[in-house]
């Protein structure tokens, strides 16, 4: 049975850090395009970064190009994400997505930007 399971997620002020991640099973994660999407109430679920664990390959959405990075452990089947400087509107649930031969999606975690 494959699972995502994401964790981390919380509250941080404007300008903090913050690390989350997800954990892969089920599936040959050395094969797989990781990504991380995000979704706010009433909006569309928007592409954040991705990286391929065969390689390292990564790319990312403008608006968080140089304040996050993508990252893949394979031994522990983790990706993560780490989001420095963050702002008020990357206030979202943070959605971990795997694609080998199918799709698979995690759960979601909170992440609030906020003072």
């Amino acid at each position: 049975q494959v699972q995502l399971v994401e964790s981390g997620g919380g509250l941080v002020q404007p300008g903090g850090s913050l690390r989350i991640s997800c954990v892969a099973s089920g599936l040959v994660f050395s094969r797989l395009a990781m990504s991380w999407y995000r979704q706010a109430p009433g909006k569309e679920r928007e592409f954040v970064a991705r990286i391929i664990t065969d390689g390292g390959s990564t790319n990312y959405v403008d608006s968080v190009k140089g304040r996050f990075t993508i990252s893949s452990d394979n031994p522990k089947n983790t990706v993560y994400l780490q989001m420095n400087s963050l702002k008020p509107e990357d206030t979202d649930v943070y959605y971990c997505r795997a694609v080998g031969f199918t799709m698979y999606w995690g759960q979601g975690t909170q992440v609030t930007v906020s003072s």
